[in-house]
């Protein structure tokens, strides 16, 4: 068996069969240990795929299942919004700063101790049993794996960019922006993917508070204390799938805002000279075209919640309850982000036309 030479080894239509391979394998195993009159793995420990595929549609009829997941889903990105926020703008006073940085750095490391649910009688002190508690709860958990992750970043930025814009005169405003910013930024973006998994963990523990709803107390009360395995693992499952989604979400992102980390994996592939098939194409500009009409409709509906044109139809009041708001922000700010970068892309081609003019006549 060759080791991997390396992530881009492979074609696509190789690593998918292998893929599709994997989880045929995975799905046999489970079939085996669930199957038969005398089962090596009983329902009560094990489920068989069948019944869990049983439990999604129990889980939708008799358990909200859109409802909880979209509570889960609001919680767990207003607390990374939260998170974001407020450990930017802290880790780079932290980490920039000479006397902040001697005054807080051992805190900062420290803090990363501390067991969180052991908090949660703090939280539920200071802000009730509210989504309110859970998002703040949510926020720190992340913050607290940030905050380090930020002043470590601005450790690694490379010194012969400082002493290029030093050699250059930039002021410390100046050095900020176009070195510190764009390089930790950039590396952040994968940090914050990664947190992804534990922002889950705690989603989940701050859920079994007052059973307000969510993927967590359904966990707890359709599954364990009605004894439903199956539908244990289908949320499980669940979340797996979410948590992929907002991997490849992260992915997009990170190359919208940091496509220079991209360039050099970007250029070989198009040195390869591999024109698109039709399939891909088709699915390329489907998906643009999905995205869009999704955000259009979105737009629409959050126009409903606050105008109200369709009277008694709210439903993303109903999928996300007290988190609406932070799709409603992140929505906002996507069109804002998209509106800017058309207007940029339109003065910079204006300016191209106008150097061409310019270039023509001389």
């Amino acid at each position: 068996m060759k080791l991997l030479g390396g992530t881009d080894e492979g074609s696509p239509g190789i690593k998918l069969l292998f893929a599709i391979l994997g989880a045929a394998i995975v799905l046999t195993i489970w079939v085996l240990l669930t199957s038969g009159s005398q089962p090596i793995m009983t329902p009560g420990i094990l489920p068989s795929p069948m019944r869990v595929l049983t439990a999604f549609g129990d889980l939708f009829n008799d358990n909200e299942l859109l409802a909880n997941v979209g509570f889960s889903i609001g919680l767990n990105l207003s607390g990374y919004l939260e998170a974001i926020l407020i450990a930017i703008p802290v880790g780079f006073i932290i980490g920039l700063f000479k006397y902040t940085r001697w005054g807080f750095q051992r805190q900062v490391d420290a803090i990363r101790y501390i067991p969180l649910t052991a908090l949660i009688g703090l939280f539920i002190a200071w802000f009730g049993i509210g989504a309110s508690m859970k998002i703040h709860f949510l926020a720190f958990g992340i913050l607290i794996y940030l905050l380090p992750v930020i002043v470590q970043r601005i450790d690694e930025v490379d010194d012969v960019y400082l002493k290029t814009v030093h050699t250059l005169g930039a002021t410390d405003w100046q050095t900020i922006k176009t070195v510190y910013l764009p390089s930790v930024l950039s590396r952040l973006s994968d940090d914050i993917r990664v947190l992804t998994a534990i922002s889950w963990t705690y989603i989940i523990v701050a859920e079994l508070i007052a059973s307000q709803g969510g993927i967590g107390n359904l966990i707890w009360s359709a599954g364990y204390r009605q004894g439903r395995i199956d539908k244990v693992f289908a949320l499980l499952i669940i979340i797996v799938v979410i948590g992929i989604i907002q991997d490849k979400i992260f992915v997009w992102l990170d190359r919208e805002f940091f496509p220079h980390k991209y360039q050099a994996k970007d250029a070989i592939r198009a040195s390869r000279l591999q024109q698109k098939g039709l399939a891909r194409v088709i699915a390329d500009y489907s998906l643009l075209a999905f995205g869009w009409i999704a955000i259009a409709v979105y737009f629409i509906l959050m126009l409903n919640e606050f105008i109200g044109f369709i009277p008694g139809f709210r439903p993303l009041n109903y999928l996300f309850g007290s988190t609406v708001w932070v799709f409603h922000i992140i929505v906002i700010a996507l069109i804002i982000y998209k509106a800017w970068k058309w207007y940029q892309h339109r003065t910079d081609m204006m300016a191209l036309q106008s150097l061409n003019k310019q270039t023509s006549r001389s």
